[in-house]
């Protein structure tokens, strides 16, 4: 295509492999030209026509790259979303965007300053679970909202092998950082700021460092409460997704398949791509007028995490404001680090 971005990577480690390079290098809006890969030199193989620097300064330097794709350990997200900005490049960021909200701050200042864009990669927000739910709010069925849960749920009572997730002597760590910033910006999405929080942790893994249990309680206007749920010790999932309001309730389940489908080797181009398996449609709950119940099967939204990519390539190219504002990381990070 002409006029694609010139894009490097920074690491071929999952999210590498996962959620970047597939769209990277189908998407004919992105020209995919180098990666960073310190030890092995695994990325030829499905990627034979791509430089592979040793160094992030060696990419940093191809004059040719525009777009940076930051996909590095959280603890190292500031300095080089920094580096590359003040290498004249854009940068697309995974979350968490940095660990305090004033290195939040600085970067969306260099950003200002460079003239170079900065872009958060909320993925999370394309994920067909979410979309469902999103739809079925926005469509007034469910009445006045009351009460909203997001959860994720894991089982891992051992201590992972990343050291920089695990660790308290990284920044940025542990579940909260992991995951929060997801459900946060999902809870954004739908409502805005909301005018209180609160939250708690807990550490329960033999060994653990760092928390691996979360909870957030937002408040919003008209005394709407969105609870946020994260946990690595929950042997039964439940429910991702339970919304009540005054004439309905809606419930769904995690059942995004697109990064199962990554991980299987299918491409973002495939017609399957993001279209989830019958039996997983959420549950629609609606009463009438009498208290007579009507249940619906409502069939889920398709999803493709190839719209965020869409959206960099409108940012950088025609000037497009990111669906992802500062102001919504702003809000992420401080309720973080509180």
């Amino acid at each position: 295509m002409e006029n694609a971005i010139v894009t490097g990577l920074l690491a071929y480690g999952m999210s590498g492999k996962l959620f970047h390079a597939p769209f990277l290098s189908t998407n004919p809006q992105f020209k995919f030209k180098a990666i960073v890969e310190r030890h092995e030199k695994k990325a030829a193989e499905r990627y034979p026509d791509l430089i592979s620097y040793d160094h992030t300064f060696e990419l940093l330097n191809d004059k040719e790259i525009e777009l940076v794709v930051i996909n590095t350990p959280s603890y190292t997200h500031y300095q080089l979303a920094k580096e590359a900005m003040e290498a004249g490049k854009h940068v697309l960021l995974e979350k968490p965007a940095a660990a305090t909200s004033e290195e939040v701050k600085r970067l969306f200042d260099i950003s200002r300053e460079t003239g170079k864009k900065l872009m958060i990669y909320q993925n999370r927000r394309y994920d067909s679970e979410f979309q469902s739910v999103k739809e079925v709010i926005e469509s007034g069925r469910l009445g006045e909202l009351v009460e909203v849960h997001f959860r994720y749920d894991r089982y891992r009572i051992g201590i992972g092998p990343k050291v920089f997730k695990e660790s308290s002597g990284f920044p940025a760590n542990g579940l909260m950082y992991d995951l929060g910033p997801h459900m946060l910006d999902q809870a954004f999405v739908l409502f805005g700021k909301p005018l209180s929080y609160d939250k708690v942790t807990s550490t329960h893994r033999p060994g653990s460092q760092v928390p691996d249990y979360f909870h957030f309680r937002l408040s919003y206007p008209n005394g709407l409460n969105v609870f946020l749920t994260g946990s690595l010790l929950v042997a039964e999932r439940q429910a991702s997704s339970v919304v009540h309001g005054t004439i309905g309730s809606y419930i769904k389940g995690r059942t995004d398949v697109q990064e199962t489908q990554l991980i299987d080797g299918m491409l973002p181009t495939d017609p399957a791509y993001g279209i989830e398996a019958p039996g997983s449609e959420g549950k629609l709950v609606i009463m009438g007028a009498d208290n007579e119940k009507e249940t619906l099967m409502e069939p889920p939204v398709r999803a493709n995490y190839n719209d965020i990519f869409d959206a960099v390539y409108h940012t950088v190219r025609q000037n497009a404001l990111f669906p992802v504002s500062e102001e919504q990381i702003a809000w992420q990070i401080e309720m973080l680090e509180a």
